[in-house]
């Protein structure tokens, strides 16, 4: 698949680089001239990505995220986030609205806030191996 422009992240599971990567990504969404509200589907989606590897992929350690970005033909924004982690042993028990493996201060509504705001969400993972989601999202065209 052919891709205008592109750009790769690796950083440590630590909290505060969760708003960096929201950030991030903000920046490159920009040049395709997303509208608010589009800006901030995406902040949100990413930042519950990124968080879900600090929490549950890397629970009592720190390890790595790799963002990756690219900017697909009809106006399409293509997300990547992976992690090295724990795994998720049940993708699909996993996306249900409510199921955690956080504890009680956990809503359990990442992936389902994560599909609400993007266009497509897939999930997969290798429990003991890490996980990878990955999202894109159709922009609109602004005249």
């Amino acid at each position: 698949m052919k891709f205008g422009n592109y750009m790769i992240l690796e950083f440590p599971s630590k909290s505060c680089n969760e708003s960096f990567a929201r950030s991030a990504v903000a920046c490159f969404a920009a040049q395709m001239d997303p509208t608010l509200e589009e800006l901030g589907d995406i902040r949100t989606a990413v930042s519950e990505a990124v968080t879900n590897c600090i929490v549950h992929a890397y629970p009592n350690k720190l390890g790595t995220i790799i963002l990756r970005c690219r900017i697909l033909k009809d106006n399409v924004l293509d997300i990547v986030i992976k992690d090295k982690g724990v795994g998720i042993p049940d993708v699909e028990k996993a996306r249900r609205p409510s199921f955690t493996t956080g504890g009680t201060d956990r809503s359990g509504m990442g992936f389902t806030i994560m599909e609400s705001f993007m266009t497509t969400l897939e999930v997969t993972s290798i429990d003991g191996k890490g996980t990878a989601v990955h999202m894109r999202r159709k922009l609109q065209r602004r005249t």
